[in-house]
């Protein structure tokens, strides 16, 4: 299996397992950097690698006039900030190719949102930018699929790939983890990351936006560790009845100690059989 580097973190082979987390979307500096502080003051306790994660922009909101963020200048500008304060890689979403350059300026991690994963020109043209690629495999697509995906990044020269499973679309406003997926992307040669929050999410279920059933993420978390998946992905929250984006999947920042030691003690069982 292929490693991949982001800034002092290995994540892949038997490294241990890693966490991309933070709040769906920035709300607003002060809120998003305390999120990011209250969470790297967890992982440091647990030496659980950390990569900071938080929207600029959210391209693809049920309705038009959901709060989608800061945009792509100031969102840059804000999370530049946490990378310096907090000293931890950072991801965003990425959505069009005119925003690959900025963003890389900025960014550790580009993610293609699940929506964009075929989308070819964005693919490539982030692939070459040389940043890590943490693509979320699309709702619609099968898990082997995702070699496709793989191939135009490694087009364009670049091996530095995360995959993401985040659910299979299964019939309306519904989602089902296949844990099938993750060993099944995992054999593609590349780390495998699973999105825990938004696994848990009801797309649309809510009318003008996405329901959730947060109370799942544990659950599928230990199931996650137990297959042998690299990286955790979760989107957490101060107060998630309250966040402008998901809240009714992000887990709450107070229960994520107690699902990382879980984490820590499958992942334990486990990383001698990745």
């Amino acid at each position: 299996m292929n490693t991949v580097q982001i800034q002092n973190i290995t994540v892949g082979a038997q490294n241990p397992i890693a966490l991309i987390a933070g709040p769906c979307v920035i709300e607003d500096a002060e809120r998003t950097l305390a999120i990011g502080r209250a969470i790297k003051a967890i992982t440091d306790r647990l030496n659980i690698p950390y990569i900071f994660k938080a929207s600029y922009d959210k391209a693809n909101r049920s309705s038009y006039s959901s709060f989608r963020g800061p945009g792509l200048r100031e969102g840059l500008r804000i999370l530049a900030h946490i990378k310096k304060e907090l000293g931890v890689p950072v991801l965003s979403d990425i959505h069009c190719v005119t925003q690959i350059e900025p963003a890389a300026e900025v960014l550790d991690i580009l993610q293609i949102p699940a929506f964009l994963c075929r989308q070819t020109d964005l693919v490539y043209e982030a692939a070459r930018s040389g940043k890590v690629i943490n693509v979320k495999k699309g709702q619609f697509l099968a898990p082997l699929d995702m070699k496709n995906v793989i191939a135009k990044i490694e087009e364009a020269g670049n091996q530095q790939i995360l995959l993401t499973e985040r659910g299979a679309t299964f019939g309306y406003n519904n989602l089902v983890a296949d844990f099938r997926a993750l060993p099944i992307m995992r054999s593609l040669g590349y780390p495998v990351v699973f999105d825990a929050t938004h696994s848990v999410q009801l797309p649309g279920g809510a009318g003008t936006t996405s329901g959730g059933q947060r109370e799942f993420v544990p659950y599928l978390t230990r199931a996650a560790v137990a297959t042998g998946v690299d990286v955790l992905f979760m989107e957490v929250h101060d107060n998630p009845p309250e966040a402008k984006s998901d809240g009714s999947n992000m887990l709450y920042v107070d229960q994520l100690e107690a699902v990382l030691n879980d984490v820590l003690a499958i992942d334990q069982v486990v990383r001698k059989h990745k």
